[in-house]
């Protein structure tokens, strides 16, 4: 594709190199130096970008703590590294997303039913304001292997009949962050739970505050039940959305190299975290910092009500 033709699809400004990867979901950014204060028009740029794809990737961008930390506030407030589990002692907006820190956190996984959907989710939507976004960056990579996916939840409402958007529409479902009902867990992780208990019950359908888009916002992690239906009603239209959203059409799939980093919004998708990982000997270590969000608001213009737990706030 010629950068001509490149500028005309994406609509965007040259001050940036953007190579989209799928239909509707995921770009990836060239043309940028993310160790360096990045000037005006290249932050609009790729903001831009990310609100256009939902999810940008950029190569070749080695980072400090320190550089990783000044290019999230180019975007926003930083909140703590997680909200639930704590983070780095020096740089406290800074999450280690280690190999052996997913291993103790999914130790419970082979108790877990395996559905499709099984592991996908947006980050902290038990919160009532979950994370506007999220910027992960590569450190320890290993040579294949531990790909993340993401999903376009904005796609994946666009592509219900008429007929259920509207029904979906006026739907509020409760979030939580507690594990699945029966699944036994270490005490150390268990305890981080019920240190920081977050419910909180959000429309199904959200409306993007930048974009005006509608999305499904329906992670299956953390939504529990669907409000005003029956358990059976509730567990049978979970499972008709959450196969909706992890439609590969809907999806990107990202494989990472040295100097990678992924920067999603945490409105509009989801995203599913490696386990091919943990059945290798590779190393991976990863570090993230996270943006203040705030509080969703369904089609009907009614915000998120909190039931426990305090807001995420920022460091």
């Amino acid at each position: 594709m010629s950068s001509q033709l490149l500028k005309e699809d994406t609509d965007m400004s040259s001050s940036i190199d953007i190579s989209p990867l799928s239909i509707h979901i995921g770009a990836e950014i060239g043309g940028v130096d993310l160790t360096q204060p990045l000037p005006p028009e290249q932050v609009h740029d790729i903001r831009a970008t990310f609100l256009k794809w939902k999810v940008v990737f950029f190569r070749n961008q080695t980072l400090t703590h320190a550089q990783h930390i000044d290019f999230a506030r180019q975007f926003g407030e930083l909140t703590p590294g997680h909200a639930v589990y704590g983070s780095d002692s020096e740089y406290p907006e800074i999450y280690s997303v280690a190999k052996n820190r997913v291993a103790a956190s999914n130790s419970f996984h082979q108790q877990i039913l395996q559905r499709p959907w099984t592991g996908w989710h947006t980050d902290i939507t038990a919160a009532i304001n979950p994370p506007m976004a999220s910027i992960l960056r590569g450190d320890i990579i290993p040579p294949y292997g531990g790909d993340t996916q993401f999903t376009s939840l904005i796609a994946a409402y666009n592509a219900l009949s008429p007929t259920m958007q509207t029904f979906v529409d006026g739907l509020r479902g409760i979030h939580r962050n507690d594990p699945q009902v029966g699944v036994k867990m270490s005490e150390e992780y268990a305890e981080m739970l019920r240190k920081r208990t977050l419910v909180s019950e959000h429309p199904l359908v959200r409306v993007h505050p930048e974009s005006g888009e509608r999305a499904l916002y329906v992670g299956p992690a953390h939504l529990k039940s669907i409000i005003g239906l029956t358990p059976s009603e509730s567990a049978g239209l979970l499972e008709i959305l959450w196969e909706q959203i992890i439609r590969p059409e809907f999806t990107v799939r990202f494989k990472w190299e040295p100097g990678s980093i992924a920067f999603w919004d945490n409105r509009s998708t989801c995203h599913l975290a490696p386990r091919d990982i943990l059945d290798s000997d590779f190393e991976r270590q990863f570090y993230r910092t996270t943006l203040v969000g705030d509080v969703p608001v369904g089609v009907d213009g009614k915000p998120s009500t909190s039931l426990e737990g305090d807001p995420i706030l920022a460091q």
